[in-house]
């Protein structure tokens, strides 16, 4: 997700890349990144915030606790705008760590950003102003489409609908590819078409003002086979399916706050 970002703010020619430095302690990972990207590189957390205005933590939950004690002084002392993009992460969290006057915003992007085609949710605590909620919408809007939550609870659900969303998807492609191969279809013509075929609905959605029912009647002949497919999808529970993935991510990313929130 860290590459993705640095890749949008380069192509949106608002940032040049020597005014991104990037820490991590992987080396090579850093190497990488320089050598892709002409961005400056650090291995060191603090020395690498205290050259920002806005620092952008892209690690894993378990390991934001370190990340922030780690820049906790510096973040304080400059009073730097602190993006986190770390599921379950809340900004009581991040205080503690970070000090209670530090402004946060929660971001939620998800993997389509490394196309430019992502999915953010964002959520500010009370001390984000206007011009730094305008930074972050910025920065995310680099690599697609963003929008604000009122509640920090909302981010939860944003997490287990656009956050972890393109799992599900990739795992209904899979199933379809997967029926129309047993149907006697090629692999790769079932691949394409399946391909295709997500694309060109979700296109049509984004471009369309009927609702996704419209639509979905629009293309359901009655009496066809379209309708009969979905009629069994109907009588196979793909509802209480979808209701029972999305609430199960969004309990875990709550869970993910219990887990290394206190630490």
């Amino acid at each position: 997700m860290a590459s993705a970002l640095i890749g949008g703010l380069i192509s949106s020619d608002n940032v040049l890349p020597e005014n991104i430095i990037v820490s991590d302690i992987n080396d090579s990972h850093l190497s990488e990144l320089e050598a892709k990207f002409a961005v400056r590189t650090c291995g060191d957390n603090s020395r690498c915030a205290a050259k920002a205005d806005v620092v952008v933590i892209c690690v894993k939950p378990q390991m934001m606790a370190t990340i922030c004690k780690d820049i906790a002084e510096v973040v304080a002392k400059n009073q730097l705008l602190v993006i986190s993009v770390a599921a379950g992460i809340t900004t009581e969290n991040l205080k503690t760590w970070l000090g209670e006057k530090t402004a946060i915003v929660r971001a939620m992007p998800n993997t389509p950003a490394l196309i430019k085609a992502g999915a953010a949710g964002l959520f500010a605590n009370a001390e984000v102003d206007t011009d730094q909620k305008d930074i972050a919408e910025k920065i995310l809007r680099t690599v697609g489409v963003v929008l604000w939550v009122n509640t920090e609870k909302e981010m939860d659900y944003v997490t287990a609908l656009s956050g972890s969303g393109p799992a599900y998807f990739f795992r209904v492609m899979e199933s379809m590819e997967n029926a129309a191969v047993d149907l006697g279809l090629g692999k790769e013509t079932a691949h394409i078409l399946t391909l295709q075929t997500a694309l060109g609905a979700a296109k049509l959605a984004m471009e369309s003002s009927d609702s996704l029912s419209q639509l979905r009647e629009k293309v359901t002949s009655p009496g066809g086979t379209t309708e009969r497919g979905l009629g069994t999808m109907q009588d196979a529970g793909v509802d209480e399916m979808f209701n029972k993935t999305l609430q199960s991510a969004s309990d875990r990313a709550e869970a993910l706050s219990n887990e290394y929130g206190e630490k």
